[in-house]
């Protein structure tokens, strides 16, 4: 995410250094915050898509009809010689999921070759506010599970943040919040993606066969060359890259599955092949997106749309049992352990960094932000779904019932993540809201234009 550097906010007398120290959270440029708004308008929509595919879940699971919910999702289907014979379930975890880690590896490569994250100044603050963000809900679950080797294994689960989800919330209670808590949510989560990917890859993947990792770097070695060599044509011709890149990917990803890796590093890594910067004979990086921006656009629906939401669908079903059954879940240290996680170890992990951050560096928080705003996004970034819901079933297998109280856990906390960040952004929200109407009442008055009116009207 490119940035231009912001006019440091007026400081009152005897405040001489504060102008010259980088700001944290400073407001992107008008292009930024485009490209921003159109990530947050599809991702509203697949949040709202992830939570009705996990509600109708829930529901058919609970239901009288329940056998054939767990039957559909158990179904197996494939070829059983090149270990391909897997469940639905299987399917969408290993299958479609890497849809969705394809868009995390574009997203990640962009930002650290084009983006924000590409300077230190300005990625040390989100890395490691992500970073906390990971370990202290880590060390939060590894103390209530303490002493239990078998629940130990979910250490994990509370760690990752759910993108779809959180901006589906963010923008639904927040119009008014200023663009820098956006960006800075939407960068978070992307090293928090980061950092995911990398404990799946090293904690979480089988035995590794080696044979047919190397083969994968046959199709991933001329998958990369293609869509380097030929990034404009492909850039062009849609149907190119779904008749010469697609075949490729998806031997690229059915080897990295039989190696023992886990399939959806097959997608970042298919992600991260994809050029960011447009080639000079196109005319260079300023003449308009690369390949990486082209291929986020094309893909995004159908992972938002289709498969993280199937995804959720064939993970979210968990047999509660009535309330006693509720009761008995929620009472396991598994699920105790992710909504304690969740709920106090992310907001007190990456606050804690980032005050960390202001006292022992020279950075300081952008003069339109108030440590209570970020404190709302930190809450808010406790929504853990997708990914949590993934480490869960590597952690315990699908259907047992430490994997289904993980996900009683999980929901429980994304709930209460997102009601208790509702309360304080949407206060955070009226008042900047009031703010602004006060401004735009004492600029008519002056005789001032808007100039906030005047941008929405040329875009």
């Amino acid at each position: 995410m490119s940035q231009t550097p912001t006019t440091p906010s007026p400081q009152p007398p005897g405040q001489k250094t504060a102008s010259t120290r980088p700001a944290l959270f400073s407001r992107g440029s008008y292009a930024e915050s485009l490209r921003i708004g159109e990530i947050l308008r599809k991702e509203t929509v697949g949040g709202a898509l992830l939570v009705a595919a996990a509600v109708v879940a829930l529901i058919w699971a609970n239901s009288p009809a329940s056998g054939s919910y767990f039957a559909l999702r158990d179904l197996t289907i494939g070829y059983e010689p090149w270990h391909l014979n897997l469940s639905l379930g299987a399917w969408a975890a290993d299958g479609l999921l890497a849809i969705f880690f394809f868009l995390v590896g574009l997203e990640l490569k962009r930002e650290f070759i084009a983006g924000d994250l590409r300077q230190l100044s300005k990625s040390i603050v989100p890395v490691a506010a992500a970073a906390g963000g990971v370990l202290v809900p880590a060390v939060l679950y590894v103390l209530v599970n303490l002493g239990n080797a078998e629940t130990l294994r979910g250490w994990a689960i509370p760690t990752a943040t759910d993108i779809a989800f959180a901006v589906a919330v963010l923008a639904i209670i927040g119009s008014h919040l200023p663009s820098a808590l956006r960006i800075f949510l939407l960068t978070l989560a992307v090293v928090d993606d980061l950092i995911a990917i990398t404990i799946i890859a090293v904690f979480y993947s089988g035995e590794l066969h080696v044979l047919p990792l190397l083969l994968a770097l046959v199709p991933l070695g001329l998958y990369t060359f293609l869509a380097h060599r030929y990034r404009r044509f492909f850039g062009l011709k849609a149907p190119a890259a779904w008749l010469i890149l697609l075949p490729l990917g998806v031997i690229t990803w059915a080897l990295v599955h039989a190696s023992g890796i886990h399939a959806t590093v097959a997608g970042v890594l298919l992600g991260f092949a994809i050029p960011v910067i447009r080639s000079q004979a196109s005319g260079g990086p300023e003449a308009g997106p690369g390949l990486s921006e082209i291929f986020e656009h094309r893909f995004r629906p159908i992972s938002a749309g289709v498969a993280v939401p199937v995804f959720a669908f064939f993970s979210a079903g968990v047999a509660v049992g009535g309330w006693e059954g509720l009761g008995s879940a929620l009472s396991d240290p598994v699920a105790l352990g992710i909504i304690v996680a969740l709920v106090l170890g992310k907001p007190i992990g990456i606050l804690a960094t980032t005050w960390l951050l202001t006292k022992l560096t020279r950075a300081r928080l952008d003069g339109s932000l108030r440590w209570i705003d970020i404190t709302g996004v930190s809450i808010l970034a406790g929504i853990g779904f997708t990914v949590s819901l993934l480490v869960a079933e590597l952690s315990f297998g699908q259907g047992s019932p430490h994997d289904d109280h993980a996900k009683v856990g999980i929901l429980a906390a994304s709930f209460i993540a997102a009601l208790l960040a509702s309360a304080v952004l949407t206060t955070r929200n009226r008042q900047y809201r009031i703010a602004e109407e006060e401004e735009r009442r004492d600029s008519d008055q002056d005789g001032i234009p808007d100039v906030y009116q005047q941008d929405a009207a040329g875009s």
